[in-house]
């Protein structure tokens, strides 16, 4: 079990096996001219002139994604120093990008000193953070294991003994804590994780947070609430879907939050079968539901003075004798009809009744997260969430993303987009068209429908959900966790605001 601790201590005098300081580039950025970071100055002070021909003869430029591992030979009480890139700006996200490096550099060592620009609350967060994140492995399917964690992991920071310091390095635990439960759910495969099986993983997550409840709704209850769309979306498979849905209502709360998360468990696409190739991480279209849950569970670890009710739609979109096809009609739970045209575009059908049930509560704002559009990724690449809806309600997603280490890139919802949506002949709305171009912005005008007119935004997250390459900073292959950081940030920001 690793702990973890933040000191004040000299990065030269700490007797942690590894010690981790960051370099930024010198003149021009050549290779051999990196210069130590902040954080790091009594481990060059120790060095003495030793330490500038050592940078130079290790070729580092202070890039991101750097890493060089030294010993010590006694210069410093630590016997390994690692050295990390942080680019040219050292903020909190190239932090973040650091420490998770270093992480997957040193799995040998039994204790870890940071010392990374970490001089204010934010930096000192953003190491912890991205150590952890960086280090992270799923090994529930693995006979063996390679590396062990750290028995401590310690941020060395100048202001650790502040009150806010502690705080956010404390609550950065509970974030971390979140992400990392939230990368294990989309990581375990689909078989083990049906809608069913996800939805009892909620539940015991909800018995180990005080002040949150939830209510689970089966096929029979979906079908008694008119949840066409769910129903539609589960047809085809042995498992059935489910609806999770949960509320956390501090006292003195004055805001209310609405989350609503895509809950795919596996999608082979329906009839409107994917490609093969495409299949292998469809365990990953459920990534909008395990990040409302851990970011409402997060919220009422943190306190947060702000209601939020999160509301997970689950789901199989299999290929059976009774699934849904292309040409069907649905009837969603707010009496909206749907007329079928792909059904590969499933998510926001289960979307569609989940917003309805949303609207329901009348809440302040309502926030979607889904694995919703491939456009998407194509418009933005796989590091990046598009954020589109109601323009204040965008600024605040985005600002949020920004404070919890996270990219996002506002999208808009041209108004051409409406008169795409209601093609259909035969039903209020189509559910998808096959124009190639603009798909991920024909889905977020499709969403808005079901919001009621209330402040709204849309995640698409079909990118930064899953990591299909090598690890990167403090993203490990596989699941990222991606949203649960800025969810929880958007709810700090309505508990900060004056009137809550």
């Amino acid at each position: 079990m690793t702990s973890f601790a933040l000191r004040t201590a000299s990065p030269a005098k700490t007797r942690a096996e590894a010690v981790v300081v960051g370099v930024v580039p010198g003149e021009g950025g050549r290779k051999g001219t990196a210069r130590l970071a902040p954080g790091g100055e009594d481990v060059a002070k120790a060095y003495g002139r030793r330490f500038s021909p050592l940078l130079a003869s290790l070729g580092l430029s202070g890039k991101p994604g750097e890493v060089a591992k030294v010993p010590t030979n006694g210069a410093i009480a630590s016997p390994l120093l690692v050295l990390v890139g942080l680019g040219a700006d050292p903020d909190p996200l190239a932090v973040r990008r650091a420490a998770g490096a270093a992480a997957r550099a040193v799995t040998n060592s039994a204790s870890v000193a940071l010392a990374l620009p970490a001089d204010t609350p934010e930096l000192l967060r953003a190491a912890l953070e991205g150590y952890r994140l960086g280090g992270y492995t799923f090994t529930r399917y693995k006979s063996g294991s390679s590396g062990s964690a750290p028995a401590e992991i310690v941020v060395l920071s100048p202001v650790a003994r502040r009150k806010d310091s502690i705080s956010a390095f404390d609550e950065a635990q509970f974030v971390v804590d979140a992400v990392v439960t939230a990368r294990d759910w989309v990581n375990t495969p689909p078989g083990d994780l049906t809608p069913a099986l996800f939805a009892d993983e909620i539940v015991a997550a909800t018995k180990r947070v005080a002040g949150v409840t939830a209510k689970v709704y089966d096929e029979a209850q979906l079908a008694e609430l008119g949840c066409g769309g769910i129903l539609g979306v589960g047809a085809g498979s042995d498992a059935p879907p489910r609806l999770v849905e949960l509320d956390y209502r501090p006292k003195g709360a004055t805001t209310h939050l609405a989350l609503v998360g895509k809950g795919i468990t596996f999608d082979s696409g329906g009839l409107t079968i994917k490609p093969a190739a495409s299949m292998p991480t469809m365990k990953e279209d459920m990534a909008g539901a395990a990040a409302v849950v851990q970011a409402v569970l997060t919220a009422a670890r943190l306190k947060l003075p702000v209601r939020i009710t999160a509301i997970a739609a689950l789901a199989e979109n299999m290929v059976g004798g009774a699934s849904f096809r292309p040409g069907d009609v649905l009837t969603t739970y707010d009496g909206t009809t749907v007329e079928i045209t792909n059904t590969d575009a499933e998510g926001r059908l289960v979307l569609a009744d989940a917003l309805g049930r949303a609207v329901k509560r009348k809440p302040d704002l309502i926030v979607d997260i889904a694995t919703l559009t491939a456009h998407m990724s194509l418009a933005l690449g796989d590091k990046m969430c598009a954020v589109m809806g109601d323009d204040a309600i965008v600024e605040q997603v985005l600002a949020a993303a920004v404070a919890g280490g996270e990219e996002a890139w506002p999208m808009p919802i041209p108004e051409h987009m409406e008169e795409r949506i209601r093609t259909s002949r035969i039903a209020d709305l189509s559910q998808h068209d096959w124009i190639r171009w603009g798909g991920g912005l024909f889905a977020g005008a499709f969403l808005r429908e079901f919001t009621g007119g209330l402040p709204w935004a849309h995640l698409d997250i079909a990118g930064p959900a899953f990591n299909k390459g090598g690890p990167a900073g403090h993203w490990t292959s596989g699941a990222t966790g991606y949203g649960v950081a800025t969810l929880v940030e958007l709810a700090r920001s309505l508990a900060d605001r004056p009137e809550a």
